[in-house]
């Protein structure tokens, strides 16, 4: 860590024009800041921790709120180090941008509080609301006979990127047997239509060309997706016609979290 901030130090030298009592390389330096964040060592500048007036950053920098230093000189926050970089990366950006999964909203929105800045924490309860909505909203995926849409599979979820996932899977498998999307291959947003379902004694086949390639039987395709289900962290709430007896049987999985 040392040897990073004495690079940066370096760095910001190069970029300052040297005057004769060298005001203007100093001046460069002392606009930047290291904090000392539960353990984690930040540098930014200044003008960054303060850009809203009033924050308890903004009163660091100012002087106007009091904060320790800690052995080696920085200033030390006794707050998470690795959520602090998502409040920094909010004062950078001027938005707020996590990563895909990210779940300790309520964990940020609490740094937020603190470090009293209003604006993340509203930023941090709309992405969370939004987040709750869509799992709320129960998605399908239809994979049925072109002639005959009783025949075939649907697929009910409360998160769309699981049915994406699913749907994905499906397409890649499909394309690996066969040139590209035939005639008798059909998708859209929540349908995928197969123009022949031939049942045989080994199962309902997907047959798409009169060598009888196909891309897989439902049998198939139903255990597949209740193991991608599990492995995603999902569980079978119910397979919605129970009365043929069997998941195998069945024509249609609901998957929950």
């Amino acid at each position: 860590m040392e040897r990073r901030i004495n690079r940066r130090d370096k760095d910001c030298d190069d970029k300052c024009p040297n005057s004769e009592d060298g005001g203007q390389s100093t001046n460069c330096k002392t606009s930047l800041v290291t904090l000392n964040v539960g353990g984690y060592l930040y540098i930014t500048q200044k003008q960054t921790l303060s850009k809203y007036p009033d924050s308890y950053l903004e009163g660091v920098i100012t002087r106007k709120t009091f904060c320790p230093i800690d052995a080696d000189g920085h200033y030390f926050i006794d707050r998470d180090g690795l959520l602090f970089r998502h409040v920094l990366n909010f004062l950078r950006n001027g938005e707020l941008l996590l990563p895909e999964g990210f779940q300790e909203h309520q964990l940020l929105a609490h740094e937020a509080d603190y470090f009293k800045l209003k604006p993340l924490n509203e930023a941090v309860k709309a992405r969370w609301e939004k987040e709750q909505q869509a799992a709320r909203e129960t998605t399908f995926l239809e994979i049925t006979d072109n002639h005959d849409r009783s025949q075939g599979l649907r697929i009910f979820c409360n998160a769309p990127d699981f049915i994406s996932k699913i749907k994905a899977r499906i397409v890649l498998v499909s394309k690996s047997r066969l040139d590209g999307f035939p005639e008798e291959f059909c998708i859209s947003s929540n349908v995928i239509q197969f123009k022949y379902f031939i049942k045989s004694e080994n199962g309902t086949r997907l047959v798409l060309k009169e060598d009888n390639t196909f891309v897989c039987t439902l049998e198939t395709l139903k255990f597949e997706a209740i193991m991608m289900a599990l492995k995603c962290g999902f569980r079978l709430l119910t397979s919605l016609d129970c009365s043929k007896g069997s998941i195998v049987q069945s024509d249609a999985l609901h998957f929950i979290k």
